[in-house]
């Protein structure tokens, strides 16, 4: 069974678990917590990913490291996890949770890059951007800073791009004059 799939019922069924106890909120910053540990310790990642390591050498390895730090219901579910050898794609399960309660809250995510930090002047006309484009109220700006765009920006939201940046226009004119 593919991964995206697995994951996505793990996720769904740690949702709908919160949603009954009322501590979505709580499972969603566990996540958070869990995902982003997870992108920036590769060694963690890659001992919950080998198959040679024992599940309950990962388990206990998990315990260690978020025990103290997580709700007692995000730790049943991550040994949950552990028992049925899932532990290489908790990574996933916790990137689909996190979607899914994004979906269920009406959150949008975009990515804005741009050459300077913003202000919270462009921070606004970025989410009214957003707001106009999607027709969602809340809006989460991954803000990046670039200085290979010369000026401009670029605005990501889901799968379209919007390019407004000095680099992306003097490459269509060089286009242009090569044609």
């Amino acid at each position: 069974m593919a991964v995206a799939s697995v994951a996505a019922r793990y996720a769904k069924s740690l949702l709908d678990l919160a949603k009954e106890q009322g501590i979505t909120d709580v499972l969603y910053e566990d996540m958070k917590l869990f995902r982003d540990t997870l992108s920036k310790n590769r060694q963690l990642n890659l001992i919950l990913k080998n198959p040679i390591v024992r599940a309950e050498k990962k388990n206990s390895i998990v315990k260690q490291v978020f025990g103290p730090r997580l709700n007692p219901v995000t730790m049943s579910f991550l040994a949950i996890i552990a028992r049925k050898n899932r532990e290489a794609i908790v990574d996933a399960i916790a990137d689909e949770f996190i979607s899914q309660h994004d979906r269920m809250k009406g959150i949008e995510h975009a990515t804005v890059i741009t050459t300077v930090p913003l202000t919270d002047e462009l921070r606004n006309k970025f989410k009214a951007i957003v707001t106009k484009t999607t027709g969602s109220k809340l809006i989460e700006l991954d803000e990046r800073v670039d200085s290979k765009l010369i000026g401009g920006y670029i605005l990501r939201v889901g799968d379209r791009q919007i390019d407004g940046s000095i680099r992306n226009q003097l490459n269509e004119m060089r286009l242009k004059f090569m044609n």
